[in-house]
């Protein structure tokens, strides 16, 4: 099954309405893909009601996913769920917890912004960006700063403003990934560490979270060289667990246009991988 289990729509980061995506995923020879967006998990059932409208179901698994946004000892770790139940009240909770942290932080730098810097832009420009119901975060946020005029592009919104150094930043008060690992694997999904590349602490903290149910390591991404692949994929297999990837897709190529979905490698096993980890926890359960 050809697959791309790591895409964000504009539920969260993403530029792509989920109905956009199912599109571009059908045209570019995918069977089945995970809308993993930020803290939310709105847009799964968008994609699969369209797909219903579009009489186009028999062509593509929409498969629920969701990244939760994580710290850790001064690290943002990033846990993709796949096939959890979005209705368990903990995972619910944990959804609503991250939501609020995204509105309070956002507030708290446009406030800042406004005192410091003199820069005026208001919530409901940010909120626009997205769905309704959708994710707000930093890329929203970096792009209200560029459109009010107080940097000339987002790269430089970031450069100047959206890092923890910026007088005017204030870091998300979100929950560890062990929480969210443990949430997960409760609602019944397959807890899986993203982009282990990013993290100095990749090993020791896979080991750890092992404990609260880590089930995977997404080994295939558009960051990691065959050489990264090789390592947690070999990583994965000392340590009993499976390994999923994705393209990470948030918007097409700025420099060529180019739509990168689906092109990342990602082995046609990977899914029934994942499959048989869903049942395993079922069974567990």
């Amino acid at each position: 099954m050809k697959c791309d289990l790591h895409i964000h729509t504009d539920y969260s980061d993403g530029v792509f309405t989920p109905e956009k995506i199912v599109d571009t995923a059908i045209d570019v020879g995918l069977e089945a893909i995970a809308l993993t967006d930020h803290d939310n998990v709105l847009s799964a059932d968008v994609a699969k009601k369209y797909l219903q409208q579009t009489n186009q179901s028999d062509k593509l698994e929409i498969i629920q996913g969701v990244e939760v946004n994580t710290l850790y000892k001064g690290n943002e770790v990033h846990i993709l769920g796949y096939f959890m139940d979005v209705n368990n009240s903990d995972f619910q909770n944990l959804l609503k917890a991250q939501q609020k942290a995204r509105i309070v932080q956002t507030k708290e730098i446009i406030s800042l912004l406004a005192k410091k810097e003199g820069i005026k832009i208001k919530f409901d420009d940010i909120v626009k960006q997205v769905a309704p119901g959708g994710s707000i975060g930093r890329p929203h946020i970096a792009k209200a700063i560029t459109l009010a005029g107080g940097t000339s592009s987002v790269i430089e919104a970031y450069a100047k403003y959206i890092h923890e150094d910026s007088p005017v930043y204030v870091t998300r008060k979100t929950v560890t990934p062990h929480d969210a690992v443990e949430i997960i694997y409760d609602a019944g999904g397959v807890p899986v560490i993203a982009h282990p590349h990013d993290l100095d602490i990749a090993e020791e903290l896979i080991k750890e979270l092992m404990t609260y149910g880590l089930r995977g390591i997404e080994a295939y991404h558009r960051k990691h060289s065959p050489a990264c692949v090789e390592y947690f994929s070999s990583m994965a297999e000392e340590l009993g667990l499976i390994v999923t990837g994705g393209s990470d897709f948030h918007s097409p190529n700025i420099m060529n246009g180019q739509i990168v979905l689906g092109k990342n490698f990602v082995p046609e096993w990977v899914y029934d991988k994942l499959l048989e980890e869903k049942k395993r926890i079922d069974m567990a359960g």
